[in-house]
């Protein structure tokens, strides 16, 4: 298992700009919290700080599951995580809302990564809007989900390349 600290400096695939937003602010934060009505994990803004979104590197682009999914039956993708901000063009954490509506996914979840029909996302639903949340994948094509981890710096530390699996 990989060290959190060290995984802030080698998360991110530096060579691609998609999904990146602008820098991350104190004031962007407090905003972000305030419209999400949530406490953003300490572990996820201390990776939006270093880059606020984008892509991830290969050594770090799948988790495993204890179950199979509609994507695998041993593991998960994890390709890009989205960050806070508006830029043009690309969905951030702000989108959420919109984006749990859309999809028919449980209200109390954040939205970190995903692609419409599969999404990786903070579970606010056993711990509460003010609480650290579990990381759970939705499948909103076959409206199932998966408990990945206790909490996102877990999720993260759990992180390894998808070349490891068949």
């Amino acid at each position: 298992m990989a060290r959190f600290e060290d995984l802030q400096r080698s998360l991110w695939d530096t060579s691609s700009e998609y999904t990146v937003q602008p820098a991350l602010t104190d004031q962007a934060i407090v905003e972000a919290q305030r419209l999400l009505d949530v406490t953003l994990p300490g572990s996820l803004l201390a990776l939006l700080r270093h880059r606020n979104g984008g892509e991830i590197a290969d050594d770090w682009n799948a988790f495993p599951t204890s179950r199979p999914t509609s994507w695998s039956t041993d593991h998960i993708p994890f390709d890009s995580m989205l960050g806070i901000g508006r830029r043009e063009g690309t969905i951030s954490l702000l989108d959420s809302p919109y984006l749990v509506k859309e999809w028919g996914l449980p209200t109390g979840s954040v939205l970190f990564s995903g692609d419409g029909h599969c999404w990786i996302g903070l579970d606010y639903r056993a711990c509460g809007r003010h609480h650290e949340p579990s990381v759970t994948w939705f499948d909103a094509d076959f409206d199932t989900e998966l408990a990945l981890a206790p909490d996102f710096r877990s999720f993260i530390e759990g992180l390894t390349a998808a070349r490891n699996f068949e």
